[in-house]
Order: C-alpha cells, then structure tokens, then sequence
C-alpha cells in the first residue's frame, strides 16, 4: 500500500477506484465498503484509492465544538487499511481553504484533476464543497462529461456504519468491551509508550507500565479494569490486566492507563505497548485502606487470568 500527503505529488493512476471518508475504526462496516472498492477494480483491472482527511473535519469546522474522540490515530487507521490490501491511501490536509472549495471546484479540481477516477463509490447521502452544497446529484449529472462511473452506497449500508460506529463509541464509553470488539472485528486497542510513573504499583506486589499516549483525540474508554493482551517487541501477546482512571484510594485526580503483566518483570521503559481490551472487569472505586485495595487487585487478576485462557 502506498500512502500519499501530498496531493501535487500523486502518481498517475490506473483506472482509480476511489471512495472518500474518515474510515475511523476501519470497522466490519468500513470493511463491506473495501470489499466493493476492491471488487470493482478488479473488474475494471484498476486500482483501490481510499482519499480521507486529516485532521478531521469538525476539528477544522467546528472549533469551539466538543473534542473529536476518534477509535484510531491517523497511523493507526493507516497500518489497519493496509491489512485490507488497499493500494493507495491518500491523506488530504483538511485545512479551511480547503473546505471553502465550491462544490464544482471539489470536483474538478479536486477528484478529476488529481485522481482523474474510473469509478466514485460514494454514500447516497455524500456531502462536499463549501456550506456541503454538492452531492450525489451533481456527480449524477457531470459522470458523462468526466468519463467516471458513480457507484451508489445505499441508504441502509451508510446507515449501518453511522449506526456501528456510534455503538463503538458508546460501547467503549459504557464497558461493553465485548460488543465494541464485535463490531469493529477486532480487539479494540490503545498505544503508547511506557514511561516513568510513582512506582506505587511496585510497592504493591503489581508493578505496571505506566502509558503515555501520542494523541489526545484517541478515544480513552470508561475508567476501570480490564482483562487485557499486550503487544511488546516482536514477543507473543502477554497477558495482563489494565487500569484506566485516576486511582482514587490514592485521591489521585489525573487520568491514567497503567498495565500489568502478568508473571513479567522485563524493563521495558520507553518502549512501545499496544494494549488489546478483551473485557471490562469492574469500575474504578476507592478502598477504605491498601490491605482492602491489594486483595480486590488480587480478585481482578484471578478473574482476568480466567477471561484470557478461557
């Protein structure tokens, strides 16, 4: 798969089938869309371009907006596409000028002049150019003209993946670990690399990796503990059990993603830990002492131990 910032600089393209969205997740839903776009160049023997957006959107056009929690980082989402055999990714630069592009500008300046596309795949509901005044009509009536075919998402498809991507979120905000793993097709992960914490978790008797994470908009889910797989290196996943919140038996007030492994003791600071969610063991919750804290930490890693081999 080859990746592509910078659109003055797009190689010439092979019959390209291209769709267009933020692909945030790239969940079961996204995936009928890839298995579309793929199955339409092949029959035109042409290539897969995916074109999304960083930052997203609403950053740009809604600034004082609530903050965009999206379930992958750019390179997150990038390294899942290319799991799916896509053969281009194309990042645009969401900028304001950018969006202020009439609709016929998008269009021919934009999609013909540098994808020149063999086929559009598109959602029935596709919205773009300045104030969204261009759509699905407009390709409709210009597909002649600039020799592309228009392939049409239906209404219930697109409603479908608005629909799994917001039960993502909610799952994940809500501890249902299990469904959110369902719809997106695989575990949901975080990522980050260990840094230097208070040690407190060393003093008692389960020391953790404390996370720093790269970017803020990663959706962090609801504050508890999780059976979880982590990812270290190039070793096979170990298993573990993870803390998301701001441990309040310690009145600690910032929010933090600490993990344990199980029967690990390698130094690992700096390193890089993707960390698999396989299931939401309880919520967070303040203990009257360290004696009620450590054998409740005791319980978490029995139940979780029993999550991961099951």
């Amino acid at each position: 798969m080859r990746i592509h910032r910078d659109l003055t600089h797009l190689p010439a393209l092979r019959r390209a089938v291209i769709t267009i969205g933020t692909f945030d997740g790239v969940h079961s839903g996204h995936r009928y869309i890839i298995q579309q776009l793929q199955e339409t160049a092949a029959a035109c023997d042409g290539e897969t371009v995916i074109i999304t957006f960083d930052p997203h959107p609403r950053e740009v056009l809604q600034p004082g907006g609530a903050p965009v929690k999206l379930l992958t980082t750019l390179d997150e989402k990038i390294e899942l596409l290319s799991r799916q055999g896509i053969d281009h990714v194309v990042i645009v630069p969401f900028t304001r000028e950018f969006s202020e592009l009439s609709a016929r500008e998008y269009l021919e300046d934009f999609l013909i002049e540098k994808f020149n596309p063999h086929t559009i795949i598109i959602g029935y509901d596709h919205r773009f150019g300045h104030n969204r005044e261009g759509g699905l009509e407009l390709l409709e009536a210009e597909q002649n003209q600039y020799g592309f075919q228009l392939v049409e998402i239906p209404q219930q498809v697109v409603h479908d993946l608005a629909v799994s991507s917001t039960k993502i979120r909610k799952s994940l905000n809500e501890g249902n670990i299990e469904l959110a793993n369902e719809l997106l097709g695989y575990p949901y992960f975080i990522e980050g690399k260990v840094v230097h914490g208070d040690k407190m978790g060393r003093k008692l008797g389960y020391p953790t990796a404390n996370m720093e994470l790269p970017d803020p908009r990663k959706l962090i889910p609801v504050e508890g503990i999780y059976a979880i797989k982590v990812h270290l290196d190039k070793q096979p996943p170990l298993n573990g059990v993870m803390s998301i919140g701001t441990r309040p038996t310690f009145n600690g007030t910032d929010l933090r993603v600490e993990a344990h492994i199980f029967d690990f003791s390698q130094e690992i600071y700096d390193k890089l830990l993707r960390v698999e969610l396989i299931s939401y063991i309880r919520a967070n919750q303040k203990f009257d002492n360290i004696d009620a804290l450590i054998a409740q930490m005791d319980k978490d890693s029995l139940q979780a131990r029993k999550v991961l081999n099951a």
